[in-house]
């Protein structure tokens, strides 16, 4: 066994191993050494990455999957208690470890950066990776999505830092002991686990208080719930507090950001007063303000910030975020995993930004119905500012059904804001609508934290056809 690997996880078995969180972990564990298996429900390029670092992966889930020498059963919080395996892990007495104690425990000895926040994480946690490995700092990291290839999304890297991207809709942040916690911004989502707002400042609260003494907290000083919760910690012994933003107030203070088609051009000014410019290789202001972020945590790390800024461009995007598809008959698809308004309102803003003069058409696909009974007006506000758009059905994730709740939420508000939106609830019929309605110019975004994201090739072939 590697020393590198915990004991319990030498032999791990992950129900649900093809998640984006569970998968980088697997990874990081099999490039350590351990005898990784797992099971997922359907095939995928990211199973098919997996076993080429020699996992085991079944496809479907049974009692038999669990092989007779494994040590442990590493789970998230969207496995079900009837899921046979869990039922056979816990009948042979093993050890049923969550996702985030197994992250946790593969980031001990290393000098952690945990990138939280209700949006973002990703392309912060993305960016600060890809800097730190362009100056050759080999970090590991775990992120919630593929960087270029399926299976891109972690690396145990050589390295003493590691980069991970910390999940608060669980409260599986908890679980960490960063060296430096981001915290992008703080609002109401998660709505299955989380009643209240002031549940969600107790629950960053905890996490700040898990920062290692003498470390780090980079915190938004634009948006209101950071600002709030940077008031709530102030004072805290052997905290450290960065903000970063626009504010005049803020400690690492974006200046400009100048969109240049699909990227931008953006100037910064140190707490010393320094003034350094960069490029950033995704358009939009809040993907400035993630890179100011990511920057002011190298910072706090200790990288110098004239090597780090330029370094910055290294980043091409992950994949969902923004992410061109292709383009045909004139036609641009783009990817978006925007599921919540305040997201989906920054990736539009960005694209119309972009678009030069053509159409903004959405295919959007509601993720989760408990966000969608919670935020569904907010959602079709910011479909408003779509030139039109399509609506899919409800994707429900780890969700059942709950009365009352459908996409058409989502539909009345937009069409109230005055959008023109199209409810369609076959998928299959997706790509022929938005072939006709498309024109050379168009910019199409498809977008939700769904299967929609399917749709992109097809919308594609059907343009090119």
């Amino acid at each position: 066994m590697s020393p590198t690997v915990p004991p319990t996880l030498d032999r791990p078995h992950f129900i649900g191993i093809g998640g984006a969180g569970m998968s980088g972990i697997a990874k990081i564990l099999a490039q350590r050494g351990a005898a990784v298996a797992g099971s997922d429900a359907r095939e995928s390029e990211t199973a098919a990455a997996l076993r080429a670092l020699g996992a085991t992966v079944h496809i479907g889930h049974a009692a038999g999957n669990l092989a007779p020498d494994a040590t442990a059963v590493v789970v998230s919080s969207a496995i079900r208690a009837e899921n046979p395996e869990l039922a056979a892990a816990r009948e042979r007495g093993l050890p049923v470890v969550h996702r985030s104690d197994a992250l946790a425990a593969l980031m001990a000895g290393t000098r952690p950066v945990a990138v939280a926040g209700t949006h973002g994480k990703t392309t912060t946690t993305s960016m600060l990776a890809v800097a730190l490995g362009t100056l050759g700092l080999a970090p590991s990291y775990a992120i919630g999505g593929d960087l270029d290839a399926p299976g891109s999304n972690a690396h145990h890297g050589a390295g003493d830092l590691f980069v991970a991207e910390a999940d608060e809709s669980d409260r599986s942040f908890h679980a960490y002991d960063p060296e430096v916690a981001v915290v992008l911004n703080v609002e109401l989502d998660h709505h299955a686990n989380y009643a209240s707002m002031e549940e969600i400042y107790d629950s960053f609260v905890t996490f700040v208080g898990k920062i290692r003494p003498g470390g780090t907290l980079v915190v938004s000083a634009d948006q209101a719930g950071a600002v709030e919760l940077t008031r709530r910690v102030a004072g805290a012994e052997g905290l450290h507090v960065l903000t970063v933003g626009e504010a005049p107030t803020a400690g690492l203070r974006v200046t400009s950001v100048t969109p240049r088609g699909l990227t931008s051009e953006v100037t910064a000014v140190l707490a010393d007063g320094r003034e350094l410019a960069f490029t950033v290789s995704v358009p939009g202001r809040h993907y400035a303000l993630n890179a100011a972020a990511a920057l002011a945590a190298g910072i706090a790390l200790g990288v110098p910030a004239e090597e780090l800024a330029p370094a910055l461009a290294s980043y091409t995007g992950v994949k969902r975020r923004l992410q061109l598809k292709g383009e045909a008959a004139g036609v641009q698809v783009i990817d978006s995993y925007a599921h919540h308004p305040t997201e989906m309102t920054a990736d539009l803003e960005a694209i119309r930004a972009a678009a030069d003069g053509g159409r903004v058409l959405v295919v959007f696909q509601p993720h989760l119905f408990s966000r969608t009974r919670e935020l569904g007006k907010e959602m079709g506000g910011a479909l408003a500012l779509a030139d039109a758009s399509v609506v899919l059905e409800i994707y429900p994730a780890r969700e059942d059904p709950i009365p009352g709740v459908t996409s058409a939420i989502i539909v009345e508000a937009a069409r109230a804001a005055g959008a023109d939106v199209t409810p369609e609830p076959d998928r299959e019929a997706v790509a022929e609508l938005v072939a006709g309605m498309a024109k050379p110019g168009d910019l199409v975004l498809t977008m939700g934290a769904g299967d929609v994201t399917d749709l992109g090739p097809r919308i594609l072939a059907r343009l090119g056809s």
